[in-house]
C-alpha cells in the first residue's frame, strides 16, 4: 500500500475524538451518533482487522427478535452455548464461539476493545445458566415466542458490557461465530450493541423466519450492509413443511434482495423442525450451512477475500460518513459564528450609542454643562486672549474655601456623565445579546441557567476606574505639551485641572457636536470658549494634536470597557472548546477512500 494504513486511521480517530459538536442544531444528535458509530467501527473492526488480516474470521449472527439465532447457533455447535427463550430480549450477553487454537486472538482486546471477556461458565448469564432480571415475567403458554415483545417487561435493562468467550472444537480454525442481540430488541442497548456487533463483522450471517421476513427492520440492516458493501449469508429459519413451500419462499426472498439492491453470498433455508427435549435442532437441519462454514474456515484465500471486501467496504462508509460529519461540524461552525456575531452586533451597537452621546452634546448639559460654566463664565465675548486667560485665572481665584475647586467640580462630572452612559448602554446591549440569543435553541442551550444581561459585580466601579485613568491620559497631556518655559506659565497661572478639562470638553465637543436648541448652544458656547483657552494656551496646531491624541485614548478605554461587558457571552462559545476542521475532515474522507482502493487492489 502505497499510504501507511495506521497512521491514516489513528489520525482519523484522533480527530474524531477531539471534534465537538455541542449545539443543538439540526441533524446535531445524527452526527453525534455517526461520530460514535465511526469510532466504533475503526476499534472493533476496521483497525484491528487492517493491522492482522490474516486472523480469523468473525461471522457474526443477528437477526429479529424471536429469529431462532440462539438455537441455530446451538446446532451448529452441538450444544447449548446460547440460551433462547420466550422472556425478550432473549440474548442478554453476545456469545462468540471460536476454535480453542484461535483463542489468543479474541481473549484480548484486539476487537471490541469496550466489551469485557468472561469465559463459558464463569460469572452470570454463562453457558447453561439463565439470569432474568427482576420482574421478568415467562411467555404465557401458547404466546408466540416470535413476537417482538412477548412477556416482556425489560424495555429498560442496562445493555451488556461483556462477551461471553467459548471454546469449541466443532468450530473449525480460521472463523468464530457471535451470537448478537436483537437487532430490533426492546431494549435500547441491546439494539445498538447489535449494531455495534454487526460492524464488527467480516461476515453477516443474518437470521429471519418465513413469517416475518419481510418485516422493516431487518430490511433496514440489510440495506446498510449493501452500503457498506459487506458479504452477508441469509438463513431463513421455519419454513413450514409443505410442498413448494420452501422453493416459493426463497424466489419471493431473492425478489426482495435484488429489487432492494442487496447481494447475497448466501442463501440458507431451515425447515420448521420439532426441537428435542434440550431445545436442540437435529443435525441435519443445518447441514447445508454447517459444510459451508466449514469449507470456508478452511479456504485460507476465500476467508481474505471476504475480509479485504468488508474491510474496504466499511472504510469507504466511513469516508462517506465523515463527510457528512465534516457537514454537521461547518453547521456547527457556522451557527457558533452567527450566535457570535449576535453578541458583537449587540454591543458594537453600544458602543456606537456611547460614541453618539459623547458626539451630541449630552454630556455637555446639565449639571457638566453648570460645573463648566464655573470655570469659564458664558456670554462674554472674547476681545483679546492675554485679558481672557487673566478673567478666566480670576475666576479660577475665587474658589470658595473647602469646596472643590469649579475645575475638579467639572471634571468628576464629566466621569460620571461618562460613567452612566457606559453602564446603561452595555446593559442594553446585554440585554439585546441575550434576547437575540434565547431565540434559537443553540443561544437558549447557552444562556440556560445564565443571567447574561446583568451588570456583572464591580463592572461600575471598573467603567469608574477606566473613566478616571483617562481623565489622568488627558491631564498628563497637557503637562507634556506645557513642559516648555513660556507654556508652562500660562498653564500653572491657570490650573493643569482648568486646562484639562478644557481639552476633555473639547474632545466631546469635537467628536460630532451639532448643537441643536438653546441649552446645547450653551454648551456649544462653552465648548468655544474652551477652543479658545487651549489655542490661547499651546497653539492650533498642538490644540489639534492634543484632542487627537486625547480621542483616541478614549476611544481605546472605551472600547476596552465595552469588550469586558460582552466576555460572558463569549466565553460561553470558547468554553464549547474546538468545533473541528471541515476541511481536515474532508482530508480524511480523501484519505479513507485511497485507503479503501489499496485494500481492493491488494485483494
Amino acid at each position: 500500500m502505497t499510504t501507511q494504513p495506521t497512521t491514516v486511521l489513528d489520525a482519523f480517530a484522533e480527530h474524531l475524538r477531539a471534534l465537538e459538536l455541542p449545539l443543538p442544531v439540526d441533524g446535531a444528535d445524527r452526527a453525534r451518533a455517526e461520530v460514535s458509530a465511526a469510532l466504533s467501527q475503526l476499534g472493533d473492526h476496521v483497525i484491528p482487522r487492517l493491522e492482522s488480516l490474516d486472523a480469523p474470521l468473525l461471522a457474526v449472527i443477528g437477526g429479529s427478535t424471536g429469529a431462532g439465532k440462539s438455537t441455530l447457533v446451538n446446532a451448529l455447535v452441538g450444544e447449548v452455548v446460547s440460551r433462547s427463550g420466550a422472556i425478550r430480549p432473549t440474548t442478554r450477553r453476545p456469545v462468540l464461539l471460536h476454535h480453542r487454537d484461535d483463542e489468543p486472538w479474541f481473549t484480548g482486546t484486539r476487537i471490541l476493545p469496550g466489551l469485557a471477556r468472561v469465559h463459558a461458565g464463569s460469572g452470570p448469564g454463562a453457558a447453561g445458566e439463565r439470569t432474568n432480571p427482576a420482574g421478568a415475567v415467562p411467555a404465557a403458554a401458547g404466546e408466540d415466542p416470535e413476537a417482538p415483545h412477548a412477556g416482556d417487561t425489560t424495555g429498560d435493562i442496562d445493555p451488556a458490557t461483556s462477551l461471553e468467550l467459548h471454546a469449541e472444537s466443532r468450530i473449525p480454525p480460521g472463523l468464530a461465530l457471535l451470537d448478537a442481540p436483537d437487532i430490533d430488541s426492546v431494549a435500547a442497548g441491546n439494539r445498538d450493541l447489535s449494531r455495534q456487533l454487526l460492524r464488527a463483522a467480516d461476515l453477516w450471517l443474518f437470521v429471519t423466519t418465513a413469517n416475518r421476513y419481510a418485516d422493516a427492520v431487518p430490511w433496514e440492516v440489510l440495506r446498510t450492509a449493501a452500503e457498506r458493501d459487506v458479504t452477508v449469508d441469509v438463513v431463513m429459519n421455519r419454513i413450514p413443511q409443505g410442498a413448494g413451500i420452501s422453493e416459493e419462499l426463497a424466489d419471493d426472498l431473492r425478489g426482495m434482495l435484488e429489487r432492494n439492491g442487496i447481494e447475497v453470498a448466501r442463501l440458507f433455508l431451515v425447515p420448521e423442525t420439532e426441537l428435542d427435549e434440550s431445545g436442540m435442532l437435529p443435525p441435519t437441519a443445518v447441514a447445508e450451512l454447517q459444510e459451508h462454514l466449514t469449507r470456508l474456515a478452511a479456504d485460507a484465500e476465500a476467508r481474505g477475500r471476504i475480509a479485504r471486501r468488508t474491510l474496504a467496504g466499511a472504510v469507504t462508509a466511513l469516508a462517506g460518513s465523515t463527510r457528512q460529519i465534516a457537514e454537521h461540524a461547518s453547521a456547527q461552525q457556522a451557527e457558533r459564528e452567527r450566535l457570535r456575531q449576535e453578541a458583537t452586533e449587540a454591543f458594537t451597537g453600544s458602543r456606537e450609542r456611547i460614541d453618539e452621546a459623547l458626539g451630541d452634546g449630552s454630556l455637555l448639559r446639565g449639571e457638566v454643562l453648570a460645573r463648566w460654566q464655573d470655570v469659564v463664565g458664558t456670554g462674554e465675548m472674547i476681545r483679546g486672549l492675554e485679558s481672557f486667560v487673566a478673567r478666566v485665572r480670576d475666576r479660577v481665584g475665587l474658589a470658595v474655601s473647602g469646596k472643590p475647586a469649579p475645575s475638579v467640580a467639572a471634571e468628576q462630572a464629566l466621569g460620571t456623565g461618562l460613567v452612566h452612559v457606559v453602564v446603561d448602554e452595555t446593559a442594553r446591549g446585554a440585554e439585546r445579546a441575550e434576547a437575540a440569543w434565547r431565540a434559537t435553541a443553540s443561544g437558549r442551550s447557552l444562556a440556560e441557567g445564565q443571567d447574561l444581561s446583568r451588570i456583572p459585580e464591580g463592572y461600575r466601579e471598573e467603567v469608574a476606574a477606566g473613566i478616571r485613568a483617562w481623565q489622568g491620559d488627558v491631564l498628563d497631556l497637557v503637562r507634556e505639551e506645557g513642559s516648555d518655559r513660556r507654556t508652562k506659565a500660562r498653564v500653572l497661572s491657570l490650573g493643569v485641572n482648568v486646562v484639562g478639562v478644557a481639552l476633555m470638553v473639547v474632545v466631546f465637543a469635537s467628536t460630532a457636536f451639532i448643537p441643536t436648541g438653546l441649552e446645547v448652544g450653551a454648551g456649544a458656547a462653552t465648548a468655544v470658549v474652551g477652543q479658545k483657552l487651549l489655542e490661547t494656551v499651546f497653539g492650533d496646531e498642538a490644540v489639534r494634536r492634543m484632542a487627537r491624541v486625547a480621542r483616541e485614548r478614549l476611544t481605546a478605554r472605551l472600547d476596552a470597557l465595552v469588550a469586558e461587558r460582552s466576555t460572558p457571552f463569549l466565553e460561553r462559545l470558547d468554553d464549547l472548546g474546538r468545533t473541528g476542521s471541515e476541511q481536515q475532515l474532508e482530508s480524511d474522507a480523501a484519505a479513507l477512500e485511497q485507503l479503501a482502493r489499496e485494500i481492493r487492489e491488494a485483494a
